[in-house]
Formats: structure tokens, sequence, C-alpha cells
């Protein structure tokens, strides 16, 4: 009997130990299987929050590391009218004037008004620290009519650019690192619009930094020539002997042509007062011709 019960008692511990090791087996598959679909789901949930991801890990770069302020920025223009005797000589030297400081020549247009008097205007690009330099070397080529200068700081402006093109690359980069993790072709295709979008707006981006670049490291400055008065071309230095006595000469002949004028206006009165006086003179005569009644013997 103590044989039998001993038998008995382990077959029991086998078989409990057996059912205890099939628990864990199969605890251990299906904590497996678990673990093997929440990764696939979270790789999943990954890839399709792959825009959301991109831009806050983009925004929080941004706002780690704000750019730094190197300066102020400023655009400056001008609009200047200037009165020359020779517009073509003046419009040369505005051209030498720009371009000996580096700067460079935009639009240029040539007219003639009515009176036959050229007018030119030309734009002219000029390095900001030769600005005021170059405004008072064109100023000084005539006499100023017209003189408005403009400067506008435009360093906020700069400054987010410089951000939004920062933040911007770093989210193109975050899309192109979920792309070489994607395996799934529907994955690829959606990152792809995506990456293609933000380089888009990056670009778009770069294009504003530029403009903003040349604007503020380049001035501009609208210069208008116009001609003088013709007969205020030339000054008194320049009249010669023979332009005094061709000037007298006309002046001669022009009031003699008014004294004949005026005497053929008079001449008729006076033929007509002349003719009166002769018959006034010959009724005289005959008057004082005839002999007085007194006088008979």
């Amino acid at each position: 009997m103590s044989r039998g019960r001993a038998a008995r008692a382990l077959s029991g511990v086998l078989l409990a130990a057996a059912l205890a090791l099939t628990g864990c087996t199969a605890s251990g598959g299906d904590s497996g299987d678990d673990h093997k679909a929440a990764g696939a789901g979270d790789r999943a949930a990954g890839l399709e929050g792959a825009k959301d991801a991109a831009g806050a890990q983009a925004d929080k770069a941004g706002e780690q590391k704000p750019p730094k302020l190197t300066g102020t920025h400023v655009i400056r223009t001008a609009t200047l009218t200037v009165r020359v005797k020779d517009v073509p000589k003046a419009l040369d030297e505005a051209r030498a004037a720009a371009e000996d400081v580096g700067g460079m020549v935009g639009n240029e247009s040539t007219s003639r008004d009515d009176e036959g008097r050229e007018r030119s205007r030309v734009v002219l690009r000029v390095p900001q620290d030769k600005y005021e330099d170059v405004l008072n070397a064109l100023e000084g080529t005539g006499k100023s009519l017209d003189r408005e200068a403009k400067a506008q700081d435009v360093t906020d402006r700069v400054v987010d650019v410089e951000s939004r093109v920062k933040s911007q690359r770093a989210s193109v980069a975050r899309v192109r690192e979920l792309m070489d993790k994607a395996t799934k072709l529907s994955d690829v295709v959606t990152l792809e619009g995506e990456l293609s979008t933000r380089q888009a707006d990056l670009e778009s981006l770069l294009a504003q930094r530029a403009a903003l670049k040349d604007r503020t490291s380049m001035a501009t400055i609208t210069l208008s020539l116009t001609e003088g008065a013709r007969e205020a071309a030339g000054g008194d230095d320049d009249t010669t002997f023979g332009d005094a006595l061709t000037g007298g000469w006309d002046a001669f002949v022009t009031v003699l042509r008014w004294i004949v004028i005026a005497l053929a206006a008079v001449l008729p009165f006076a033929a007509a007062a002349t003719l009166l006086l002769l018959l006034w003179l010959r009724v005289a005569r005959r008057r004082a011709s005839r002999p007085s009644p007194d006088s008979t013997p």
C-alpha cells in the first residue's frame, strides 16, 4: 500500500509539472503574438502620422535654436529728377557712377517732348555703403528738381524667413528618414507626396530669402534727366561778334518794317489832308486877287 501511494503521488507531481509547463509555453506564445501585433500597429501609426511627426520635430528644432540677429536689414530706395544741359552726357556719367562702385544699370528709357527736349529715365542698383555717395554725385550733375529717399527696416521679416527655412529643412529631412524606413508601397506613395509639398515650400522660402538679401544689400536709385530750355542752353559769355551783328541787323530790319507799315497806314490820311490844303490855298488866293469895292475911282 505504501508503494502504491508513492506511485500515485509521483504521478500527480509529474502531471502538475506538465500542465504548468504547457501553461507557461502557451502564455509565452500569446505574449509574443501580442508584442508582434503591437509593433506592427506602432509602425503603421508612425507611417500614417509622418506629416504630423515631421512638422512637430521641425517646429521643435526651430524653437530650440532660433536664428541669431546679425544686424539691421534695411531696404533703401530713392527717386531723383535733375535738369541738365546735355542729357546723353549726364546719362553716361550716371552709368559710370554706378558701375565704378560695383553697381549695375537696370531699366532705361529715353524720349522727347513737344519742344524737342530730350528726357531719360534710368534705374541704378548700387551697394548700400555707397548709396549716399552715388546719390549726391548724381544730384551734382545739374540742377536738382526733385529728390525723395525712403528706408524700410525689414529685420524682423529677414529673421522670420530664416527661421522658417531652418524649420522647413528639418521637416524635409524627417520625411526622408521616414521614407527610408517605410516598407509598404502605399506608405511610400504618401510620403513622396508629402516630401514634394515640403520641398516646394522650402524652395519658395529660399526664393524669398534671396530676394530680401538682394534688396537689403543693393539700394535702388531711379534717376530722371531732363533737358533745359534751348534758349537758355548757351550763356552770355558764348555770344560772338557775328551773333551780335546778326541780332542788330535783325532789330534794324524789324524797326524799318514797322516804320514802313506805319507810313502806309498814315499815307491815305496825309494825301487827303494835302488835297484839302491845296484847295484852301487856291480859294484864299482868288479872294486875295479880287479888288475891293472901296478901291473904285
